[in-house]
């Protein structure tokens, strides 16, 4: 029988999604990738193929965690199984330049970012920024990976040659634009189906001075596990959200088949928006859902269900 698969390699942000496809009564079967074989002399089974790999994987642990799963995520679409957030997704995922480059075939402005390898490089890079705030990020990131902000090329001298400096897992170090909101605040904005579903503002002056590109922080405040001890204030539901950058933001998904995705941005003091993140992995902060009345795992999991149910439908044509 047909069923949802739900691919991932982090238990805490699945059980959330495990609970509504229960809920909603619909067939799952969980595929933690940690580790694992692929037989690509065997076909794989029938159903509907839901990606949830992160690009922080090696910060659990499961350092190739993303490389299993591109290599499941081919096999499945060499067989033309159906596969939300597939392999070209995940090739997004992992790579901030992709994305930023992506986001700029689309018109979607980023802040400028150089990307770097090696310390003698970063330094290099470093002094197109020269007189300028700029911030540090990894490449492959997440959970605020290698983000430190920098008020000058010196400051960032003494971190490179510190013990404190982090060394990117694929050796691709991030310089980046520092963009201050003068608000303190960045927007989420969530799709589901590749459509827009919500946006939520969240409240970045008590934790966001490494603002503009503070995806890791923003990931750990999503993050299902840290989500009691949020205060509800943080993250707001916006009502009647208008702007029109979704637009673009949609014609980007679709492009790419992105199905399933928070896009973040910030405006600076001229209401220019920089978009800075493209999370494929997303999750949804409860108490800002329970007061918005809107809520994510839900609409996720009955968009699986549609799609499980129409694939059905398929086969029940063709038989």
């Amino acid at each position: 029988m047909s069923k949802i698969y739900v691919i991932h390699e982090n238990a805490e942000w699945t059980e959330h999604l495990v609970k509504r496809l229960e809920e909603l009564d619909l067939p799952y079967e969980d595929w933690h990738l940690d580790s694992g074989t692929v037989d690509l002399t065997k076909e794989p089974p029938e159903g509907i193929f839901f990606s949830r790999m992160s690009a922080s994987a090696h910060t659990r642990g499961h350092r190739f965690a993303p490389e299993l799963a591109s290599a499941v995520l081919s096999w499945l679409e060499q067989h033309g199984r159906i596969v939300i957030n597939g392999s070209k997704v995940l090739d997004l995922e992992v790579s901030k330049v992709r994305q930023y480059l992506e986001l700029e075939k689309f018109g979607i402005q980023t802040p400028r970012t150089i990307a770097a390898v090696g310390k003698d490089r970063i330094l290099e890079a470093a002094e197109e920024f020269a007189g300028k705030k700029f911030i540090t990020k990894h490449n492959r990131a997440g959970k605020g990976l290698g983000v430190q902000l920098f008020q000058s090329v010196q400051a960032l001298e003494d971190y490179v040659e510190s013990d404190q400096f982090e060394e990117p897992v694929d050796g691709i170090t991030l310089l980046q634009d520092y963009i201050e909101s003068p608000e303190s605040y960045i927007t989420r904005c969530e799709f589901i189906g590749g459509k827009f579903f919500y946006a939520v503002r969240v409240d970045t002056s008590e934790g966001f001075e490494l603002c503009p590109a503070d995806a890791c922080s923003v990931d750990d405040l999503f993050c299902p596990a840290g989500e009691e001890n949020t205060k509800p204030a943080k993250f707001q539901i916006v009502e009647n959200f208008k702007e029109s950058i979704i637009e673009k933001y949609e014609q980007l998904l679709r492009a790419n088949g992105i199905k399933v995705a928070g896009i973040e941005f910030i405006k600076d003091k001229d209401g220019h928006i920089y978009t800075y993140d493209i999370n494929t992995n997303t999750n949804y902060n409860s108490e800002a859902e329970a007061a918005g009345g809107k809520y994510g795992m839900l609409e996720l999991a009955g968009y699986l269900g549609r799609e499980l149910e129409e694939l059905k439908q398929k086969d029940k044509a063709t038989l």
